[in-house]
């Protein structure tokens, strides 16, 4: 056997990674991967994302399976570095509705670029942000920049941004899986929300989530999605 690489050397004082058999894994007959694989596009395309909710209680524990859902994502270096809060005191979201509306307000009056303004238009937005509080609950989704260790030193989180980007898909398909809908709303700046629902500075705040039931008069925007054609690519491309 040829010596180890001299990186693994580096690592020699931190002894042999753990590991234990694949949980849970059972291979599926190819037509039965291909239903299941049918069915759950077809549900997934039907998903569509409001801003008109009901005001409807939505049960706590459904809110929690979708952020423990949210939470098998993978990460780099299994640091995991998402973190959810989850607010339905009605008090706090008005509070985070009117802060978040005056920084929309700058936003769509000041800080938009013609073009940004051009590529919103279909999507009927706008500085009133009524989902906020009409959405039983707000889920927000912060990013742990890097960890804080017991002595106060600062730990490095891996890809961070990749990792929470997973997290939040895999929340919005939890979401819509229960038959539950959400938005996800990100105002800028997002300070307020840190500052408000007491989150450490090694967190940056990423997406706000409304979650419940959809209002009895929800519509969405008329736009399409992509075909598979026009962002799948199989091998190499061909010539132009």
């Amino acid at each position: 056997m040829s010596n180890p690489p001299d990186y693994k050397r580096l690592t020699e004082h931190l002894g042999e990674p753990r590991f234990v058999p694949l949980p849970g894994y059972t291979r599926r007959p190819e037509a039965d991967m291909l239903a299941r694989a049918e069915s759950f596009y077809a549900e997934m395309n039907c998903r569509r994302t409001t801003r008109h909710f009901a005001t409807d209680p939505v049960p706590r524990r459904l809110i929690e399976l979708a952020m423990l859902t949210a939470g098998t994502a993978p990460s780099g270096a299994h640091r995991q570095p998402w973190r959810f809060v989850a607010v339905d005191d009605q008090a706090i979201k008005v509070k985070l509705r009117a802060a978040a509306e005056e920084e929309e307000l700058k936003t769509y009056a000041e800080r938009l670029t013609d073009e940004w303004r051009e590529a919103l238009h279909p999507l009927g937005t706008d500085h009133i942000k009524e989902h906020m509080t009409d959405a039983p609950w707000l889920v927000v989704l912060f990013a742990e920049k890097f960890g804080v260790r017991p002595d106060g030193s600062h730990r490095k989180n891996y890809y961070v941004d990749e990792s929470v980007g997973i997290a939040a898909g895999l929340f919005i398909t939890a979401i819509h899986h229960m038959g539950l809908v959400t938005l996800p709303h990100t105002p800028n700046p997002m300070g307020f929300l840190r500052e408000t629902l007491g989150r450490g500075t090694n967190e940056k705040p990423v997406i706000v989530f409304p979650v419940g039931y959809p209002a009895a008069n929800a519509r969405v925007p008329d736009i399409a999605r992509f075909s598979g054609a026009q962002f799948i690519q199989w091998n190499v491309a061909s010539p132009a």
